[in-house]
């Protein structure tokens, strides 16, 4: 019998407190959503809106970094409410069955985008000017994914506050197939981390540039994106 080749996409990657440091969000927001929230009163319990690969410690595929990517920007933007989400996610299950995931995949940025948009309007009753708002920001967001035929294979993380501008720079990415999926700098598939330690070494960055055949202002991305990882961290 041949071994099947697993779709590194879908395969456990991330730990929770390295996933929110990709995306910038604290590990007890990503948490929630993976794992949902368990009440003490007699309030409903929180079920996770994102299902996770099974495994002995909780972990994140690729396609479970692109999910939480698109949340961010219903939460940390609109301040949607989790429970409004869950039901709207609900309603593009039942609108894609064949496809567990409907954020991270391309029928979202179609006809699943407007439905989820219109129905989170039905439930948190949006003016039609906050729907527009809303799919302004969620299309911020999807242009930082590029897909391939069987789904989303590329993601760029924000180097910079996303409230800063909507047109920011994509000199970092994250690929399952590339360096077990960590971010590289665009182009050369060198992991970040590396440009940070020898910048932090006392490297200048026309050196580094010169060295991986880059622009400057792309190690300048760089390090402002894994210095921002660092100070997460500590």
């Amino acid at each position: 019998m041949k071994n099947e080749k697993i779709d590194a996409r879908f395969a456990p990657a991330y730990g929770v407190s390295e996933a929110a440091r990709y995306l910038n969000i604290p590990p007890s927001t990503l948490r929630s959503w993976i794992s949902g929230i368990q009440y003490r009163s007699d309030r409903s319990n929180f079920e996770p809106v994102i299902s996770v690969p099974p495994a002995e410690i909780v972990q994140l595929s690729f396609v479970n970094l692109v999910e939480a990517h698109v949340l961010v920007a219903l939460r940390r933007i609109h301040k949607v409410r989790l429970q409004d989400i869950r039901v709207a996610l609900d309603t593009l299950e039942r609108q894609f069955p064949e496809q567990p995931h409907p954020l991270a995949f391309k029928s979202f940025a179609t006809d699943g985008k407007n439905l989820f948009i219109e129905h989170i309007g039905q439930l948190i009753n949006l003016s039609k000017r906050g729907q527009l708002e809303m799919e302004k920001v969620i299309d911020m967001y999807l242009h930082r994914i590029e897909h391939d035929a069987s789904g989303p294979i590329i993601l760029y993380p924000f180097t910079r506050d996303p409230f800063q501008k909507d047109d920011q720079p994509k000199a970092v990415f994250l690929n399952p197939n590339i360096s077990f999926g960590r971010p590289v700098l665009t182009g050369r598939g060198v992991p970040t981390e590396l440009v940070f330690e020898r910048f932090n070494a006392g490297e200048l960055m026309d050196t580094l540039a010169e060295d991986y055949g880059r622009e400057r202002w792309e190690i300048e991305e760089a390090i402002r994106y894994e210095s921002a990882r660092s100070r997460k961290a500590a």
